[in-house]
């Protein structure tokens, strides 16, 4: 049994803003209450300040492959507070345009993933992890070859999962 840290509420809108270099310009006050810091502690901070030690670099690459080339992206995300206490996210991140369809910065809505979603992503992150220890692509490779095996790419095997469906 996966353990789910802090249940995020059915209404729970986690929002933040970054800069293109992923440092925080605004957040909402489920981003404060949920990681546990103050507004002053993370303005203008990197957003990893979040990010639990069990997430797979490659994950991340990927999200980032997808935002700086104008795309959303979905992930599911291990979250951790100022406290060390954990919760799960259902992330989406989008680019944000400027008036000329310039990228100026991530805008980034999390809210309640399913539970079995995240019973199924873990397990699949722990071997992304292990696969790590080598090189990050290796750890991409494990996600690679799943996408394959499902015949999905990679935000819809996301929404797959969030909805149940996988």
């Amino acid at each position: 049994m996966i353990d789910l840290g802090m249940e995020l509420s059915d209404s729970t809108l986690i929002t933040s803003k970054t800069d293109l270099q992923g440092n925080i310009v605004y957040c909402n006050k489920d981003f404060i209450r949920y990681s546990g810091f103050s507004e002053s502690e993370i303005f203008l901070k990197p957003h990893n300040i979040v990010r639990h030690k069990d997430m797979p670099k490659a994950v991340f690459k990927l999200l980032w492959s997808y935002i700086r080339n104008g795309q959303e992206v979905f992930a599911f995300v291990k979250n951790q507070s100022k406290s060390g206490a954990h919760y799960w996210v259902l992330a989406n991140v989008t680019p944000s345009f400027d008036v000329n369809n310039k990228v100026v910065g991530y805008y980034s809505v999390r809210r309640k993933p399913n539970t079995k979603a995240i019973e199924q992503i873990a397990q699949i992150y722990t071997l992304m992890l292990e696969a790590e220890k080598q090189s990050i692509n290796d750890g991409q490779k494990v996600l690679e070859n799943l996408l394959l095996d499902k015949a999905m790419d990679y935000n819809h095997f996301i929404l797959a999962l969030q909805e149940g469906k996988l």
